[in-house]
């Protein structure tokens, strides 16, 4: 059975700096007219770096959940970036740390049901120390965590982002700590 659902018009209700809101007429794959309710999004990077049996995770505010959260180096892309390119710029910008090489993991939809959002998950090989330049209004810190308090933290739910979550359990199933 074709699954696919066509879109018949793109409506959009509001466009922003970051995301842009559309509610789409649509046909289900039985020819049947729907309404589907899409947050547009550029996508992001974000950077996977353990050093020394440390994770480097950053802790900064965030303002939808209204508290101060964990996750690894991350930011959105700028329309038509390359997201390779992304991720080392946002774990230099975010941590002052520019990797050797930056290897591709996965691409994850961190919510397929309602937003075309890709995060490409990259896990950084070497590095070396230059400056954080972090971008304006943006407050957070940076630190390496010792991975067995980082496997602790997935465990009792204190690192509650998505691709902090999903990128450091890559990392137990699949590195030798």
């Amino acid at each position: 059975m074709d699954f696919i659902e066509k879109t018949v018009r793109k409506n959009y209700v509001y466009k922003g700096k970051i995301l842009s809101l559309r509610c789409d007429d649509a046909l289900l794959p039985n020819g049947e007219p729907c309404k589907r309710e899409i947050v547009d999004h550029s996508g992001g990077a974000c950077v996977l770096y353990v050093e020394n049996g440390a994770v480097l995770l950053v802790r900064q505010y965030r303002y939808a959940y209204g508290e101060s959260i964990y996750e690894i180096p991350a930011g959105k892309l700028n329309e038509g970036e390359d997201p390779l390119l992304a991720a080392a710029r946002e774990l230099e910008e975010e941590t002052g740390i520019k990797a050797a090489r930056l290897n591709l993991l996965y691409v994850m939809y961190p919510t397929p049901g309602y937003t075309n959002e890709k995060i490409y998950v990259y896990k950084a090989e070497g590095g070396e120390k230059t400056a954080v330049h972090l971008d304006e209004g943006e407050f957070l810190t940076s630190a390496f965590v010792p991975l067995e308090k980082a496997k602790e933290m997935l465990r009792s739910g204190e690192i509650k982002d998505g691709k902090t979550i999903v990128a450091l359990q890559w990392y137990f199933l699949n590195e030798k700590e």
